[in-house]
């Protein structure tokens, strides 16, 4: 029996396929924009130039400064930036911190947004933001960081460095899995939620064994669509949780961080929600912790955190950190079981309850 369910649809248009990133200009011509600067990292500079080239005359300059977790002083520069050039809207073009980054800018000046994502992190279908200040890592939510529109085009990501590809990809796996049993799931995002798993779970595999696999790199940016999608309509739970501690608090990277965690904080919340992540189970051809953990080993990604710059010295306290303020879950979060999550996590052990 169907509980009862809310279910409210977020707006925007999102253009699918390849090629479709020489359609920017007639994207920002429908959005009214005029003046658009385009926001990158530093890396992303070069194609930040050749999207400019595509917006023609609306491409008023390029801002190559995002970084890891969005540093509020970064934020801050950025705006005075795209004020200084007189822009009228904004284009996101790369992963999770440069649409991070042009995010803050739409929350502090009311630009709208186009998104172009080039990697798998779902963040260009949702309205939050993670900024650091201090190293304290603060999620903001504000439709107005929504972008109006995102162009998913797989030829963008052709390039992506495969062992990048692995890692943002289970970053926009996480978000899908945890959607399954969040407190707003409803019909249509479970089934959002698992198609975006499946997806991933097939894509990522033809990607690892050819950078260049044209329906591989589709599969992952659809399972990416779909991953970003869900996580705007529903809430973060535990696992997200334990991320935004590991990364704003310890630096440790985004994607990669997700790819460790995620087995460990499903291990963890199956007990109270077995029902919910048998659609995980299904798209995965297994129980959904120890298939993610074997999928990590198949995508050769980091499976332990004292890989990726974590201390162990540090552990206690980012179990005390996570507990103080928890974000809600099906299982309830106890300290001594999510130092025990974090100490498997830290040595890579497969996940246990």
């Amino acid at each position: 029996m169907t509980r009862p369910f809310v279910h409210t649809g977020q707006p925007g248009r999102v253009v699918f396929g390849a090629g479709t990133v020489r359609s920017v200009a007639a994207e920002l011509e429908a959005l009214g924009v005029s003046r658009a600067a385009i926001v990158t990292t530093p890396g992303q500079a070069r194609l930040g130039n050749e999207i400019a080239g595509h917006a023609g005359q609306r491409g008023v300059g390029v801002l190559p400064l995002a970084v890891m977790h969005v540093p509020v002083e970064i934020a801050a520069e950025a705006v005075t930036q795209a004020t200084r050039l007189g822009a009228d809207g904004l284009v996101a073009a790369g992963g999770g911190s440069a649409i991070g980054l042009a995010k803050a800018v739409a929350l502090a000046t009311g630009l709208p947004l186009l998104a172009i994502p080039t990697t798998y992190s779902g963040s260009e279908m949702t309205s939050n933001v993670g900024t650091t200040d201090g190293g304290e890592k603060r999620i903001v939510s504000d439709a107005k960081m929504r972008p109006r529109t995102v162009i998913y085009d797989p030829e963008l990501t052709y390039g992506l460095p495969v062992a990048v590809s692995m890692t943002s990809g289970m970053n926009g796996m996480a978000h899908a899995v945890e959607a399954l049993y969040a407190r707003e799931a409803n019909p249509l995002t479970s089934l959002m939620a698992e198609e975006a798993i499946r997806a991933l779970a097939q894509g990522l595999p033809a990607v690892h064994a050819a950078a260049r696999n044209a329906e591989g790199r589709a599969a992952c940016l659809y399972g990416a669509w779909l991953s970003g999608a869900v996580l705007a309509h529903v809430g973060m739970a535990l696992h997200h949780k334990l991320c935004h501690v590991l990364g704003g608090s310890f630096g440790l990277p985004h994607a990669e961080t997700h790819t460790v965690v995620l087995p460990h904080a499903v291990a963890y919340t199956r007990p109270a929600a077995e029902m919910e992540l048998r659609r995980a189970d299904q798209a995965l051809g297994g129980d959904a912790a120890t298939a993610l953990f074997e999928l990590t080993g198949r995508l050769g990604t980091p499976r332990a955190l004292r890989d990726i710059g974590m201390r162990e010295t540090d552990l206690d306290r980012a179990a005390d950190l996570a507990a103080a303020s928890p974000y809600w879950n099906p299982r309830p979060v106890a300290r001594a079981g999510i130092r025990a999550l974090l100490d498997n996590a830290y040595f890579g052990r497969r996940p246990t309850a």
